[in-house]
């Protein structure tokens, strides 16, 4: 079986390619370049345009730290 960090560690931001980071508690993973949040359901990250959400300026704060 494969490791869920060892995955989210290899995916990268679908717009700018940038690295990505958990978010709302491993719900989300997060892009601080573009502000965009992709979730995470059932432990499969859904790295779809359309199903991405814009990060609050707090949590851009928090994954550029």
């Amino acid at each position: 079986m494969t490791d869920p960090a060892a995955i989210r560690s290899v995916l990268a931001c679908p717009k700018c390619h940038g690295a990505l980071a958990d978010v709302d508690e491993g719900r989300s993973l997060g892009c601080p370049n573009c502000r965009l949040k992709y979730p995470v359901r059932d432990g499969i990250p859904v790295m779809l345009d359309e199903e991405a959400r814009s990060l609050t300026a707090e949590e851009v704060d928090a994954l550029r730290k």
